[in-house]
């Protein structure tokens, strides 16, 4: 019998244990996680634009802008040319009044634009009063290198407190100068289509004169300007660039001039150069010198191989020497040297004002651009 109570003791001890073994087990398996003790993430500070920004000219200076242009200053009828295509609607003026004759081959807002006037060249100054009523974000010059210019710029600048930048264009550099305005007024889609427009004409009029030259074809020209037509544009003038690439220019003088109206020189020395060719300026002795006995002893003009310039909305060789000055390219490619013309003018001239000006070309106002400036048909 003690046995049998001693087994039972026993056996009820066993199943205590048993039972507290499980409750434990139970109450670990029921404890709350541990809290997760890692910092929270600190939210992405916001991207912000910075103001200004650093623009290198032509000039090598280093000039703070704002970082988004959004109002242009020209510094001239020259840059106008340049400006109009690829920044006209951030133009803030014009450098001078825009005539009936201009205005039509022009983007209507162009005309309500007050005139600032202009910094190099012409009769006139830039208006520094109506500049700063303005309130540009930058004032550009475009056009060739002058010695002072550097200096002229750094002066404009601290004067207005006015960022004023110059860009080098000639023709050949015309591409390169279309994508630094491009870079400078963030307006670098236009710009590169413009870039690229100019490299694609002044190559395949490049490979034509190679063509011309490889023959010995290339004519000699005279580029006469002035009331009496005795004033030329010399060899070795910026204003030359266009005349040089297409023709031989007789026009060799001991002192070239800077000025776009030329070397003043005598009858007896146009007499003495006697070109293939001669290309008058609008508004000359054009109309005339088929009644005079002076000019008739030219050859040029005795056989009838001399021409007037097309102008509209600005001068094709000069006034300024822009770069509309592709279209003195064109025009005298297809004048000089038809049998090595593999374009149509008609197609370039239109595709230029539409490209550089947003203007439908009709036919009368093309038939406008080229009196007298090709052969009667």
């Amino acid at each position: 019998m003690k046995r049998r109570l001693l087994v039972m003791l026993l056996a009820l001890c066993l199943l205590v244990g048993l039972l507290s073994g499980c409750g434990q087990t139970g109450t670990q398996a029921t404890e709350p996680p541990a809290e997760d003790t890692a910092p929270a993430t600190e939210p992405a500070a916001e991207e912000t634009t910075p103001e200004t920004r650093e623009f290198t000219d032509s000039t090598g200076r280093t000039v703070t802008i704002p970082y988004e242009v959004t109002k242009v200053a020209i510094s001239g009828p020259l840059t106008q040319v340049y400006a109009i295509p690829l920044v006209g609607e951030l133009m803030v003026g014009v450098s001078n009044y825009i005539a009936e004759d201009i205005a039509l081959y022009l983007p209507e807002y162009i005309s309500t634009l007050p005139e600032l006037g202009q910094l190099y060249g012409g009769k006139g100054e830039m208006d520094l009063e109506a500049l700063l009523a303005a309130d540009p974000d930058v004032v550009i010059d475009v056009g060739d290198t002058k010695d002072s210019i550097a200096e002229d710029m750094d002066s404009l600048t601290e004067q207005t407190g006015i960022p004023f930048v110059h860009i080098d264009a000639t023709v050949e550099t015309a591409p390169e100068a279309y994508r630094l305005l491009g870079e400078l007024t963030g307006q670098t889609e236009k710009a590169e289509e413009l870039a690229t427009w100019c490299e694609e004409t002044y190559a395949m009029m490049t490979d034509m004169m190679a063509k011309v030259d490889a023959d010995g074809a290339r004519k000699s020209l005279l580029y006469c300007l002035g009331d009496k037509g005795l004033n030329v544009i010399a060899e070795g003038s910026y204003h030359a660039e266009t005349i040089n690439l297409m023709s031989n220019n007789l026009a060799v003088v001991p002192e070239v001039v800077s000025s776009g109206l030329g070397n003043e020189v005598d009858m007896e020395q146009i007499l003495v150069w006697d070109p293939n060719v001669i290309i008058f300026a609008p508004d000359t002795v054009y109309d005339t010198v088929a009644d005079s006995s002076t000019w008739q002893q030219l050859s040029a003009v005795s056989s009838g191989n001399y021409y007037k310039t097309p102008y509209g909305p600005y001068g094709w060789l000069s006034s300024p020497p822009s770069v509309q000055r592709y279209l003195g390219m064109l025009w005298l490619g297809a004048l000089l040297y038809p049998d090595y013309c593999e374009y149509d003018l008609q197609t370039e001239v239109t595709e230029y004002y539409s490209l550089f000006y947003q203007c439908d070309l009709t036919q009368e106002m093309y038939d406008a651009l080229m009196d007298g400036a090709m052969p009667a048909a």
